[in-house]
């Protein structure tokens, strides 16, 4: 910003002219009641003339010190008036320019303490009164997106708990009016909205853990080779029996990274268990990790149903669905890669999706820090 627009400078200026307007206003009343003294040709008048004057009597002396007095008094009167007009011509004017948005961004602010997070403020100026403006109503926006996103989250919650909550009930009373067969089946439907259940509430708590930054996360050396080949025995039985060729794909040497294990660990068994849930039989998933000089980048990467281009900013809000009937009849939550990404930023990491399109795959990137023997000791926060 400009030094001349700022504010302290025309509140500098403000003043400035105010002091001015009296100084002028008192050498003009001055030099008019000085004129005027010589008209009357006054003792003043004879004491200012050229010639000497030996003849002035004492009385003379206190008659041009009385007229002298007079007319300093009634200059600095006349100036103390003019000063006065000035200084409130210019109040008025700063106080419409600084007072009025003052009293708009205090409105404002009381409104959004309210609940009001549409308030906005409308200040037409350049100086730090127009930043501040700006900066509420940028506070403003993030309270209505943050509001937005609190009902969104109360109104999916809700949802989300209704379906097995009413497929369980209705299952149950049909049991109790003897219209459904208690017979295994219908248990271990019943068994599997419980499983379900229980899965979303303790999703729902990992989420909030994670968005207040209170889940453990012991950041440490590990070598990721070691934890991609026990991922990769570990479900490669299950990938086989859904007919989906699993794979991994590692340099000759993988350098240590700085990053909790389990937490990277659970963020990849999301992305493979997604993978396997979008990815028909006769297809194939592959774990490939590339390197860098400062950080390594892990890609799950599947020849699945694909994503289109427009849902890709949006895979990772809490509950989003690109197809909402499939995603819930597989079981899903729709939180599970919200989760992973907090639990990527944790760890110093980025994480983000790429698909072609529609049958055409999707691909799962995140980063991680490379360690460095000088890696700094981090504080370990507990959940």
């Amino acid at each position: 910003m400009k030094w001349s627009r700022q504010l302290r400078w025309k509140l500098f200026v403000s003043h400035a002219v105010i002091i001015v307007i009296a100084v002028a206003v008192l050498l003009g009343t001055a030099q008019i009641l000085v004129r005027s003294s010589i008209v009357d040709r006054s003792p003043l008048t004879v004491m200012l003339e050229a010639e000497p004057a030996p003849l002035v009597t004492g009385a003379s002396q206190g008659a041009a010190q009385e007229r002298f007095e007079t007319i300093l008094e009634q200059a600095l009167l006349v100036a103390g008036f003019g000063a006065l007009v000035a200084a409130v011509i210019v109040s008025l004017f700063v106080s419409r320019r600084i007072v009025e948005p003052l009293q708009n961004l205090t409105a404002v602010s009381r409104r959004l303490a309210q609940g009001s997070y549409r308030e906005r403020t409308e200040i037409r100026s350049d100086d730090e009164l127009a930043e501040l403006s700006q900066s509420i109503n940028q506070l403003a926006e993030a309270l209505d997106r943050t509001e937005q996103r609190r009902l969104a989250l109360l109104a999916d919650v809700a949802h989300e708990l209704r379906t097995p909550l009413t497929t369980i009930e209705g299952y149950m009373e049909g049991l109790l009016d003897g219209v459904v067969t208690p017979d295994e089946q219908t248990f271990t439907l019943v068994l599997q909205e419980a499983a379900r259940l229980r899965r979303l509430t303790e999703e729902l708590g990992l989420l909030s853990r994670a968005e207040a930054g209170e889940l453990a996360n012991r950041p440490r050396p590990n070598q990721l080779g070691g934890l991609l080949h026990g991922l990769i025995a570990r479900y490669k039985q299950q990938f086989a029996a859904c007919e989906v060729d699993l794979q991994l794909a590692l340099p000759a040497d993988t350098p240590a990274v700085y990053a909790d294990p389990d937490r990277i660990a659970q963020v990849l068994i999301n992305l493979l268990q997604n993978a396997l849930r979008y990815t028909p039989a006769g297809g194939s998933v592959t774990v490939a990790l590339t390197l860098y000089e400062e950080y390594v980048r892990i890609t799950v990467s599947d020849s699945g149903i694909g994503i289109e281009s427009e849902h890709l900013p949006l895979i990772f809000e809490r509950f989003y669905r690109v197809d909402k009937s499939r995603a819930r009849a597989s079981g899903g939550t729709g939180i599970g890669l919200t989760i992973a990404r907090h639990l990527v930023y944790a760890n110093g990491g980025e994480i983000w999706a790429e698909s072609a399109g529609l049958g055409k795959g999707t691909a799962f990137h995140l980063t991680l820090p490379v360690y460095r023997a000088q890696e700094p000791v981090q504080v370990v926060v507990e959940a």
